[in-house]
């Protein structure tokens, strides 16, 4: 696995799209997200991950929290977790 360069808006991107690929070989889509959880590295880039997500999201949105974590596998700076309709 390799890690995007570029900060947490281009990681808050690949997050994003890795789960579209793996929510539409489920049958869903980020448009049938009902929840999703957002674990944050540090709590003051949330306006920045914020940014791409609510690009992504457009006028769907989905409950969400988001909550700083100590440490994120490989050192990453957001991890985001998701619940949808299929």
């Amino acid at each position: 696995m390799t890690i995007v360069p570029g900060g947490i808006k281009a990681e808050t991107a690949q997050v994003l799209k890795n789960l579209s690929h793996v929510l539409e070989e489920g049958g869903s889509s980020l448009q049938k997200v009902i929840k999703s959880t957002v674990f944050l590295k540090d709590m003051n880039e949330f306006a920045e991950m914020n940014e791409v997500y609510s690009e992504v999201f457009g006028d769907h949105r989905p409950a969400r929290s988001a909550v700083q974590v100590a440490r994120l596998p490989k050192d990453v700076s957001v991890e985001i977790e998701v619940v949808a309709v299929v």
